[in-house]
């Protein structure tokens, strides 16, 4: 990750925490990412794919498009079948609830960490 620039979408109700899971966000804050600086870019309103306990493949499919340039999606929870179609287009997904700043910087330290391993 270093000396790259990316974008990391975050699932939240307020802009301030990330306290949605995936399914349910109607908005998704879009922060482009560097080493140096973390900048808020735009919010990206979405249809939620989750509906009174169904889930809807087509939402999915469309929500995942609106992500697709985003290289990171931060959320408080993401179900299994959604992490697939996200990941299939190369978003990597964490669970880190919390303050936005906070979480996305938990983020990067763990993807250092990682990249250490790679």
């Amino acid at each position: 990750m270093a000396d790259e620039r990316y974008l990391v979408a975050v699932a939240s109700s307020d802009g301030i925490v990330v306290n949605n899971h995936f399914g349910h966000a109607t908005t998704f804050y879009i922060y482009e990412v560097t080493d140096e600086s973390v900048s808020f870019i735009e919010k990206r309103e979405v249809t939620p794919v989750c509906h009174l306990g169904e889930h809807d493949d087509d939402k999915l499919q469309e929500n995942a498009s609106v992500l697709s340039d985003c290289e990171y999606l931060l959320v408080s929870k993401v179900g299994d079948g959604a992490r697939a179609v996200l990941e299939s287009k190369g978003i990597t997904c964490y669970e880190i609830p919390g303050f936005i700043s906070e979480s996305i910087d938990k983020m990067q330290r763990y993807e250092k960490v990682k990249n250490l391993f790679s």
